[in-house]
Formats: C-alpha cells, sequence, structure tokens
C-alpha cells in the first residue's frame, strides 16, 4: 500500500505492508531464508536469493520510500554502509565530493582514510554560512549535506544547495538522520538522494544497526541496486523486521523527542555553567525547510576536557554511550567519542571543542531528564 494523500502516521504503519496472502498475519513476517524455489530455471516468485532481496526487507524499503516520498529505496547493514554504496556507484577516482565541514565521524573516517586513498577528492566547506555558488565549484560531481549536522546541529539550505547542484551538474545527497522524513523531506527540496542511519531514530529503540537510501531517479536506483546485491552489505531479515516495527511510532516518538528537548533547551540556555548552546529552533533557515526539530542538543559546558569527561559519566537517566535517536536518553563527549576519529585541530576548526556534549533526549518524563542534568553540573562544578 502506498498512497501519497495518505497522512505520515498512516503510511508509517501501512506503506509496503499489506496482510501476508497465505496466513492473513497482519505483521509482516520474519522471512528467515536465504534462497526460493524455482519452477523452473528463472521460473522464480520474485525472489531468488536474499542478498538480492527479501519480501521483509521488502516491505521496509517501500515503508521508508514512501515516508520520504521516493520511488525507490535500499536497505542496508549500517548507515555507513548505505554511505559507501552511494559514493562507489555513483563517485569514480578523481572525482570531486564536496562535503559539509560538520558531519558524523564516521563519514568523515569513510571519505578521508578509506575513500580518498582510493582516489576520490574531497574538500569541506560550512554550508549554513558560505554561499552554494562559492562552495560548490564547476566539476563537482557530488555534495554531501548532513541538515541539521552532528554535532553542532547546523543547518543548510537543501534547496539553495540544490540549485547550485543542477546548475554544475553535480548529485546532491541529503543524509537525513538527525531530522527524519517526519520533520524534513529533502528530496521535495530537490536532493537527489536522501540516506539514513536507520539505527537511529527510524527503529528508535537501540537494539539494531541499519541503513537506508532514498530517491526517485530510475538510473541512479538501477545502479545502486546492483552494488547493493554485488557487494551485499545488506541487514538480515531479524533486523528489517525490528526496524520495520519501530518505524510504525516514528511520528509519535518524534513529537514526544521534540517535546522533551525544548524544555531541556530552555533550561540550559538559562544556566550558569553552560556557554553556548547548539539547536535548530531558533535557526530561520530550518524553519523554511523543517516541520520540527527533533530531540538533539548540543552545548560548550564551561571548563577543560576533564570537567566534560566527569560530567558525561554523572548522569544517571542520560546514559553515556555512542548512537542517538532511541526511546531512552544518551550523553556523549564528541570529542573523545563519536568523533574521536577526526584530528583534533579539524575538529576545533569545526567548532568541536573539548568540552561539547551532545545529548539525545528521550522520551521519559522530562522533569526527570532535567534533575538528572542538574546533577551532573553540580557534582562536577
Amino acid at each position: 500500500m502506498k498512497n501519497d494523500n495518505h497522512g505520515f502516521d498512516t503510511l508509517a504503519v501501512h506503506a509496503g505492508q499489506a496482510p501476508d496472502p497465505t496466513t492473513g498475519a497482519v505483521m509482516t513476517p520474519i522471512y528467515q531464508v536465504s534462497t526460493y524455489a524455482q519452477d523452473g530455471v528463472g521460473g522464480h516468485k520474485g525472489y531468488e536469493y536474499s542478498r538480492t532481496d527479501n519480501p521483509t526487507r521488502t516491505a521496509l524499503q517501500a515503508c521508508l520510500a514512501a515516508l520520504e516520498g521516493a520511488k525507490y529505496g535500499l536497505s542496508f547493514a549500517s548507515g555507513l554502509a548505505a554511505t559507501d554504496v552511494v559514493l562507489r556507484a555513483l563517485v569514480a577516482p578523481g572525482d570531486l565530493v564536496i562535503c559539509g565541514d560538520d558531519v558524523y565521524g564516521g563519514t568523515y573516517r569513510l571519505f578521508d582514510k578509506v575513500l580518498r586513498p582510493w582516489g576520490m577528492r574531497f574538500e569541506y566547506a560550512d554550508f549554513s554560512t558560505v554561499a552554494p555558488e562559492s562552495a560548490i565549484p564547476a566539476g563537482t560531481r557530488l555534495v554531501w549535506l548532513e541538515t541539521p549536522t552532528n554535532p553542532l546541529l547546523k543547518v543548510s539550505d537543501i534547496a539553495a544547495v540544490a540549485v547550485r547542484c543542477k546548475a554544475v551538474g553535480a548529485l546532491l545527497v541529503v543524509d537525513n538522520t538527525f531530522a527524519t522524513p517526519y520533520f524534513q523531506r529533502p528530496l521535495a527540496l530537490g536532493a537527489d538522494i536522501v540516506v539514513h542511519s536507520t539505527t537511529k531514530y527510524i527503529n528508535g529503540h537501540s537494539d539494531v544497526v541499519g541503513g537506508f537510501a532514498a530517491l526517485s531517479d530510475d538510473g541512479l536506483y538501477d545502479k545502486m541496486k546492483y552494488l547493493q546485491n554485488a557487494a551485499g552489505a545488506v541487514p538480515g531479515p531479524q533486523d528489517v523486521w525490528l526496524t520495520l516495527r519501530g518505524v510504525k511510532t516514528l511520528g509519535v516518538r518524534m513529537d514526544r523527542h521534540q517535546q522533551n528537548a525544548e524544555r531541556i533547551l530552555g533550561w540550559l540556555r538559562a544556566h550558569p555553567d553552560v556557554e553556548r548552546v547548539y539547536h535548530p529552533m531558533d535557526n530561520p533557515v530550518a524553519r523554511k525547510q523543517m516541520s520540527g526539530f527533533g530531540g538533539m542538543i548540543s552545548f560548550d559546558l564551561r571548563g577543560d576536557l576533564d570537567r566534560a569527561r566527569r560530567f558525561v559519566a554523572a548522569t544517571t537517566l542520560f546514559t553515556l554511550a555512542e548512537s542517538l535517536g532511541g526511546v531512552e536518553s544518551l550523553i556523549e563527549t564528541p570529542a573523545l567519542m563519536t568523533h574521536a576519529s577526526i584530528e583534533p585541530e579539524k575538529r576545533r576548526a569545526a567548532g568541536i571543542q573539548d568540552g561539547l556534549i551532545r545529548l539525545s533526549v528521550g522520551i521519559e518524563t522530562v522533569e526527570d531528564l532535567v534533575a538528572d542534568l542538574a546533577h551532573a553540573f553540580e557534582s562536577t562544578r
């Protein structure tokens, strides 16, 4: 079932999913199978081998594609696997990729340590402050945006970047992990491809790792689908099923994440031990292209790296852990954790200070979360 006239929450529950034709099961079954019987050579029912396609994965891909307003969806074993396939399928050695200067540390590591030695060229730009015409030269093959970014929550004007990309013949890929399609639809703003770490908000329960790419161009899809099968970095049916179950409540969860984050945001902005708070709520570009702002907050803690280390270890409800987007609240210090793979001078040049704290605000009772942070401030002062 896919009908663009349906609302987001209806699509999240029903898109790509119908009662099982054999048993009538309402929930899509876990097709824990590697191969499929054929009536004759090439005479199959649409499935031959589960690296190529699996009915559970087909349901998830159709559901997430519907949420992003895309014609096609491709699921992967992780967000980085999705990123890798996008780059390897669409960028050749010698091609130029322009990337935002504030991205997930694993993305930077893949680009700089794996794909650059393979021959791809990468340059970085702050799309939140630099005009696309200045940041994207003629001859660029692909532009990679996170918006909002990880961890500084910078916002880039997707539509403006898309106009420049089309002018120079570049592809635009947007990592929509932080916003989710509930709050932002990059394809509708001109992007060619949207990627997600479905580990995060899409699944929402911190019990599975996965990735996803959504797109509508037939030619780009054919290239990426071929590499998805050829390279084989696909999720197993159990992981897919968990993600499919999680996405049903995406809209409900995102509303609560945002509600809690707004309360904590105001409290942090008034706290004397906070030098600066990072959040897209007051950004006019964010208000233009997003319908909401999610549950991510970063802030600079007054003090040195040692205090930041002690602060993130002092909370109890905010669990000290990497990742984000689960129903439980998480806390981390990017300089020592998620962005440790970026050289210190490059981290600081991008604005990631040693005292930066990143919060993934969960759906717990917000008064309890505020009290937990208050304890961390007091115990490390």
